[in-house]
């Protein structure tokens, strides 16, 4: 589904990512895991389109997308959540799951009805008519997958949905992610939390210092759990 190959990127002289190479399958939900500063989020941002600064090929769904811009790539089904989630804060939630374009009706994608949306997530069903100022953090980022899922996105790039939530909600949007990937849409996921990245992902690439130095399977993870914990310092 997602071909990356050589991507590098940089801010002025700084390089942010260093001949960067990897795939993603339909149907997978896989992380990039790493330090702060490793490159993760600047890799979205480039899948995305939103960082100008960089070389190397993109490919998705078959098709190259190096030199289309974001709104383009959204149209072909790249959805991005960032780790700020990106939700209109003066909007209430449901003006913010109305106000995305859906997939057009001659387009292969199926995006998610409100109501298939509000039976995922309940609580937002019950905010529906609270402004995003009004969110706790984690509603915060059931709303901004909810939002994308709205358009009809085929892969998510999700930045960081766990940080900062409490251990139950954060074993809600586990719940939802699995949920998502079996509805057939694919993940590319940002997460420090090792164990969480283990619960719901097919596999894991460790970004250093821009570049991917491993992929490991959940096995992998799981015996060397201690050991990346160490290694990201957490």
């Amino acid at each position: 589904m997602l071909r990356i190959d050589g991507l590098s990127a940089w801010y002025g002289e700084a390089q942010a990512l260093r001949e960067v190479s990897l795939q993603v399958d339909e149907g997978e939900i896989v992380t990039l895991v790493g330090r702060n500063g490793a490159g993760k989020t600047t890799l979205l941002r480039c899948l995305m389109g939103l960082h100008k600064d960089a070389k190397g090929t993109i490919e998705f769904l078959g098709g190259d997308v190096t030199g289309l811009g974001p709104h383009k790539r959204a149209r072909r089904g790249l959805g991005y959540v960032p780790d700020d989630r990106g939700i209109f804060a003066t909007l209430s939630v449901e003006e913010n799951l109305t106000l995305p374009p859906v997939a057009r009706p001659d387009d292969d994608r199926e995006a998610w009805s409100l109501e298939r949306v509000y039976e995922t997530f309940p609580r937002l069903r019950e905010r529906r008519r609270f402004p995003g100022t009004k969110l706790s953090g984690g509603e915060q980022q059931m709303l901004a997958l909810a939002r994308v899922l709205r358009t009809g996105a085929r892969l998510l790039l999700c930045d960081e949905p766990t940080e900062g939530l409490s251990p139950l909600i954060v074993q809600q949007i586990g719940d939802i992610l699995r949920e998502v990937k079996a509805a057939g849409v694919t993940v590319l996921l940002i997460e420090q939390n090792v164990h969480f990245a283990a619960t719901v992902a097919d596999r894991h690439h460790l970004l250093a210092e821009g570049r991917v130095v491993e992929s490991l399977d959940n096995d992998e993870v799981l015996a060397r759990e201690g050991e990346l914990l160490e290694y990201l310092g957490i």
